[in-house]
């Protein structure tokens, strides 16, 4: 199969490139929108024509060299090539469920993985991935602030003290607020990195102060705002939240713990999708089994994945999510070098699984790990 994706201002224009490129026995294998529906873009596949059948006929009185014995006439030789693809298959299958996919987003990936036709499931899945999901990595300096955002629990304030400590130990000069002034030990808690980072902590405790602190960190490489947790199910919360956000030029992203309910995280992702949130950053990657959640909440929202935190430690645990990364996570056994990788040809060394921690540098005995 040959798969190809187009970008398009409509989905009529999409549909044009696509019979112009591939013909009319094209298939459409995915559809999205982007740019918050100003765009759309169209995975499509169409038959190679060089393909060869995946298994052939064997002769009605064909004779087996070494047993003498006749072939039945329903005997299929089938290729090796085809016993390969059913194994790659089978596997991202079972890893789909295992990890609780929804039945669109995992449809979508393996629909996508079997058009692909790579040679091991590692490679079916990151380009599934990449058709299926957008990324959007944070920015290590912006004149925008990133105000870090979320359910209550998500691990929101760890999120910023991460990022906080990779811009200084980048040389780069980030102003940190926190708008989480009513929740016992909010402030106390993100305090307790900066110090450490020797960042003064500065505290918003509504849109006039947050506006007023924006104005004095203007020079600031990265301003980043922590905030308490929203119910985003809650009016007044979510009014609350957006109120904020119009305190200047500001990006909201979406904090979310992994591990959680396909359905609920999909819902939460949609009512944040208000607000203007077009990235998620991850968190407890290292103690979640099941991605489904956050699969769903991209898949179903149109939000982007970005960067995520897989370690209870403020200086690194940070990792940068793409294709290959979340591939990673979700077939870990494909990349070990000890695993021998399914493969329709000669044998192939699995990639190696990418170191994503760092430093293991805690900010006192007495912090209470959240994220």
């Amino acid at each position: 199969m040959r798969l190809k994706t187009f970008y398009a201002k409509t989905m009529t224009e999409a549909m044009q490139m696509v019979r112009q490129t591939l013909g009319e026995d094209a298939i459409i294998v995915a559809t999205r929108e982007e740019n918050g529906g100003r765009s759309v873009r169209v995975t499509a596949a169409v038959d190679r024509m060089d393909d060869g059948p995946a298994f052939e006929v064997g002769p009605q009185n064909a004779m087996s060299a070494k047993s003498g014995r006749g072939v039945p006439e329903n005997y299929l030789q089938y290729d090796a090539e085809e016993d390969a693809e059913d194994a790659i298959n089978e596997l991202l299958t079972d890893t789909m469920l295992r990890h609780g996919m929804p039945s669109d987003i995992s449809d979508a990936i393996l629909s996508t993985a079997t058009m692909v036709g790579l040679p091991d499931a590692n490679s079916s899945l990151k380009a599934a991935l990449e058709h299926s999901f957008t990324f959007a990595p944070l920015p290590m300096k912006t004149r925008k602030a990133l105000m870090m955002i979320g359910a209550p629990g998500a691990g929101k304030t760890l999120a910023t003290a991460k990022l906080a400590a990779r811009a200084a130990m980048s040389d780069l000069k980030a102003a940190v607020i926190t708008t989480d002034t009513v929740r016992a030990g909010g402030v106390e808690q993100l305090e307790a990195f900066t110090k450490l980072l020797q960042i003064p902590l500065q505290k918003a405790r509504n849109q006039k102060e947050l506006r007023a602190q924006l104005e004095l960190a203007r020079n600031a490489d990265l301003i980043l705002i922590d905030t308490g947790g929203c119910n985003p199910f809650d009016v007044d919360d979510m009014r609350a939240q957006a109120t904020l956000l119009d305190a200047g030029t500001i990006e909201p992203v979406l904090v979310m713990a992994a591990g959680g309910d396909a359905e609920e995280s999909a819902e939460i992702a949609r009512c944040f999708a208000v607000l203007g949130v077009q990235r998620l950053f991850p968190t407890r990657l290292d103690i979640a089994r099941r991605l489904g959640g956050l699969f769903s909440a991209a898949g179903r929202s149109g939000i982007a994945f970005s960067d995520a935190s897989n370690t209870p430690m403020v200086a690194g645990g940070l990792v940068t999510l793409s294709a290959q990364s979340l591939a990673t996570m979700l077939l870990p056994q494909a990349n070990r070098s000890t695993t021998k990788p399914v493969s329709r040809g000669a044998a192939q060394t699995a990639p190696t699984k990418p170191k994503m921690g760092g430093a293991p540098v805690t900010p006192s005995s007495n912090t209470r790990r959240t994220g």
